[in-house]
């Protein structure tokens, strides 16, 4: 009878252990499945959908506990009347054809014609009535001859062994023996890299006026001139930004195809530093063939201070600063888990929402304490962003738990706890901000770019790239004309010593000694 009974036990026992796999396999491709669904609808967004991250404001605060939304700093409510003024639209085109010059264009009656058409008395003028309109005139070239004259003494010549030659002083070009002028390649400067037209593109605007200029000899002229001209003006800007204790870096992708040793598809880069919202503006950019953390070491050698960043490690390896985590990436990781989920769950109190919400939570504090001091926003922010960061925190470590780690909820828990004390870092001082938008607004004119030229043809001309694009980016935020600006660089350059350091500082974009026409620009 025992033996009879022995082998369904056995039986039973593997049928379990089977079913048992099967439920891990089970539970094991039903996380795949769901993690490609994410995956499958992140990528629909980011194909089709709106590239908006900004949260539905008739979405109500679905997580209002206590702790997590009270301030008590805010006032009760009242009613308040609330009044404004509206600029009137005239004023601003009033202000904008201040400084236009003015060619006007008068319609008269001859005397002959000043007579009344009803009883032929002389007629007189009763008023005037007046029509504006722009005039666009389209690039126009022209010849300069440069005629130097030279002075000798015919009593020398006539008497004497030696006969003293005298010319007349004349300004040097910007490049020699050639047919480029300051504003010649300033104009080319400024359509490539202020407005993003290609230097192929720019040969066919100029053969179609019968200027046959190739774009080889465009990129020569720009390659020299940023060489010899603007390179000093850049490093002297790298030892001030070097200088101050508050910067914001980040790095973007660019293709080179002639690099010693590398494939014409390696990607090479291009990175940006720039200083904080309270010292001069000042943007600059490194090409570097790699992504290396061993670029932005270099490049910032002596800086100590505080460096605005996103997450990636390279900048890790940064001595003496303290690296300070972007409230935007994060948010994004939380936006990104929201729109993973089932477009019926997204509208559900999830956790997702919940990250989300406490960013939010974050930036509208922010946005009230936009106009404030330093001193006042640091304080401002210990008695009510702290808070919020506590819970965020607690809330975090309770996530961790649950969220599955490959999951985009889970990956959003994972990269919150690792940059932690990068992300919490703002809090230290009032100068600094939330998020390193101010670094990605600056690679972003090189990002559009980038898109209409597609590529640098040799080392030299992306590193020509880097140092036109940090010029005519801080002459921007500095209010600069860039194309008027580079125009009295390339005036004055050659024609002063280049290795004095009070010269150079006389030429920089927020130079107060720069000429009134530089500053035109908005």
């Amino acid at each position: 009878m025992d033996d009879a009974f022995a082998a369904p036990t056995n039986e039973t026992a593997e049928l379990r252990k089977e079913n048992e796999q099967l439920r891990q396999l089970i539970a094991e491709l039903t996380a795949k499945v769901k993690w490609y669904e994410e995956q499958f609808r992140l990528a629909q967004q980011h194909r089709f959908g709106a590239s908006s991250e900004r949260s539905d404001t008739d979405q109500p605060r679905l997580f209002n506990e206590a702790e997590v939304v009270a301030d008590p700093l805010l006032p009760e409510p009242t009613v308040e009347k609330i009044t404004y003024e509206r600029r009137k639209h005239k004023g601003r085109r009033e202000a904008m054809l201040a400084n236009l010059p003015v060619e006007t264009v008068e319609y008269r009656l001859s005397e002959e014609e000043q007579v009344c058409p009803q009883c032929g008395g002389p007629m007189h003028e009763m008023r005037v009535e007046t029509r504006e309109e722009l005039r666009v005139i389209p690039a126009q070239v022209k010849l300069v001859r440069h005629e130097l004259q030279v002075y000798a003494c015919r009593n020398c010549q006539r008497n004497e062994e030696r006969t003293p030659i005298v010319t007349a002083p004349m300004p040097n070009p910007v490049i020699k023996n050639s047919l480029a002028s300051p504003s010649a390649v300033a104009y080319i400067m400024d359509q490539k890299y202020t407005c993003g037209l290609p230097l192929y593109r720019q040969e066919q605007q100029l053969a179609r006026i019968g200027i046959e200029l190739s774009r080889q000899t465009m990129a020569n002229w720009m390659i020299y001139s940023s060489e010899h001209w603007l390179e000093p003006v850049y490093e002297t800007m790298h030892d001030l930004l070097k200088g101050y204790d508050v910067l914001h870096a980040d790095e973007t992708t660019v293709q080179v195809l002639h690099e010693p040793g590398r494939d014409p598809e390696s990607k090479s880069y291009m990175w940006v530093y720039l200083t904080g919202r309270y010292d001069p503006p000042i943007t600059l950019y490194d090409y570097q063939e790699t992504r290396a953390g061993c670029h932005p070491k270099d490049f910032l050698s002596g800086f100590e201070g505080y460096l605005h960043v996103d997450g990636y490690s390279g900048y890790h390896g940064v001595p003496g600063v303290t690296l300070v985590g972007c409230w935007a990436h994060e948010r994004r990781k939380w936006d990104e888990a929201l729109k993973a989920l089932p477009a019926q769950n997204r509208g559900a109190p999830v956790a997702a929402r919940e990250g989300l919400e406490f960013c939010n939570r974050l930036f509208a504090i922010e946005r009230d304490l936009q106009d404030a001091s330093p001193d006042e926003r640091h304080q401002a922010r210990l008695e009510r962003s702290r808070p919020v960061l506590d819970a965020f925190l607690a809330w975090l470590h309770d996530q961790e738990l649950k969220a599955l780690p490959k999951s985009a909820l889970g990956q959003a828990v994972v990269y919150s706890l690792s940059q932690w004390n990068k992300l919490e870092a703002f809090m230290r001082d009032g100068r600094l901000e939330i998020s390193n938008n101010r670094a990605e607004r600056a690679i972003k004119p090189f990002v559009i770019g980038r898109k209409s030229w597609l590529f640098a043809n040799t080392p030299s001309g992306a590193r020509a790239s880097a140092v036109i694009y940090s010029i005519v980016e801080t002459a921007k935020q500095n209010k600069l004309n860039p194309f008027a600006y580079l125009c009295y660089l390339f005036e004055r350059m050659p024609n002063i010593d280049a290795k004095d350091p009070a010269t150079i500082d006389e030429l920089l974009p927020f130079s107060q000694s720069l000429p009134n026409a530089c500053r035109t620009g908005r």
